[in-house]
């Protein structure tokens, strides 16, 4: 019976994909803070990690190996897999609303709203009642919430309504405007900034602590629950605006809805890493391949997977030119690009055969 039951699970292919996620999950995890330029046993690093989570006492090594893994690389790979797990549900999240598989968590310019306000931080030296250490992210997130208003200001006179065109149009707009003010800074700026700003626009998780972890995960739980709450709407906007309201879908709100719980996640993590690309338009086209189009399904596989797939690009990033480290943003482009063009031209082959 027990046989029975698990080679039913294994044929699944949904279930099988569920499981292969949560074992990529934990792999990459247990990678990311083991590998590094001091080493420890995969044992020792689980049971330091465990120790600090439950108090128990099961690590009795060097004090100062518990440091580097509690206090460097462990939180490093919880932000990481919190911003990777954030951009790729926005894309799902995005693909589904605006019936576009080129919308990613950067299409209606909340990222380039939060990527100005940390330009501007950093080019004014400002601080929040002295709070140095997290004020580009408070900044990056109160810029992306100020863009996505004017987003819905820009199509609301634009269109009357809330129309997938319209929307993606004032994003491109808003994007380019705000590309030209961060040029505009990056040219005016000292050396000395200039070296931060475009580090800053390359994306980067390290140096990021514990403090990052708890300032991102109010923002990821809440955007998560919100779209999480609303995949049966997503899926019938899926079908286009007039299907969903025959389904009884409140179109407008919920639309507003997935919108804000996408930008919540799109601009808390660009906020806390910078600009990291390609991980929200290629991953969930990844998961769709696998489950199909259900966003039941997609959305939370968009979060293991995308978290698993920043944790490993971040680990590739820190280990490849040892001791240099590149930023996290240019191993996601050069991973991304290729596979999106592979993705592409695999859906067109589809497509054909099935004409």
């Amino acid at each position: 019976m027990e046989k029975s039951f698990v080679r039913k699970i294994l044929l699944n292919k949904t279930s099988a994909f569920y499981i292969f996620s949560i074992l990529i999950v934990f792999i990459s995890v247990i990678m990311g803070v083991f590998i590094g330029t001091v080493s420890l046993t995969i044992k020792d690093t689980i049971y330091i990690i465990i120790q600090n989570i439950t108090n128990l006492s099961l690590y009795d090594g060097p004090s100062n190996m518990e440091l580097i893994i509690w206090e460097i690389r462990f939180p490093r790979v919880v932000v990481a897999f919190l911003v990777g797990a954030s951009l790729s549900l926005a894309g799902a999240a995005f693909q589904g609303l605006l019936r576009n598989s080129l919308a990613d968590p950067y299409t209606i310019g909340v990222s380039s709203g939060a990527t100005l306000g940390t330009v501007l931080a950093i080019y004014f030296q400002w601080s929040i009642f002295g709070w140095v250490t997290f004020t580009l992210p408070v900044v990056g997130i109160l810029s992306g919430f100020l863009t996505l208003l004017l987003v819905f200001g820009i199509t609301k006179l634009a269109s009357g309504t809330l129309a997938n065109e319209t929307i993606i149009l004032s994003g491109i707009i808003l994007s380019s405007f705000m590309s030209a003010l961060i040029s505009l800074i990056v040219a005016l700026s000292p050396e000395q900034d200039v070296r931060q700003i475009l580090y800053w626009l390359m994306g980067s998780v390290s140096m990021r602590g514990w403090g990052h972890v708890q300032l991102l995960m109010p923002f990821f739980v809440s955007g998560m629950i919100v779209l999480l709450l609303n995949y049966r709407e997503l899926n019938g906007l899926a079908f286009g605006d007039q299907s969903a309201q025959f389904m009884g879908i409140n179109v407008k709100r919920k639309k507003r809805i997935v919108l804000i719980g996408a930008s919540v996640l799109t601009g808390a993590a660009v906020s806390v890493s910078g600009a990291i690309g390609f991980v929200g338009l290629v991953i969930p086209h990844l998961v769709r391949l696998v489950v199909g189009a259900n966003h039941k399904h997609v959305l939370p596989l968009s979060i293991l997977i995308g978290g698993s797939y920043l944790v490993l690009a971040d680990l590739v990033a820190r280990t490849v030119l040892q001791p240099q480290e590149l930023p996290i943003g240019v191993v996601t482009a050069l991973i991304g690009s290729p596979v999106f063009t592979l993705l592409l031209i695999k859906e067109r082959i589809r497509k054909r055969g099935l004409s």
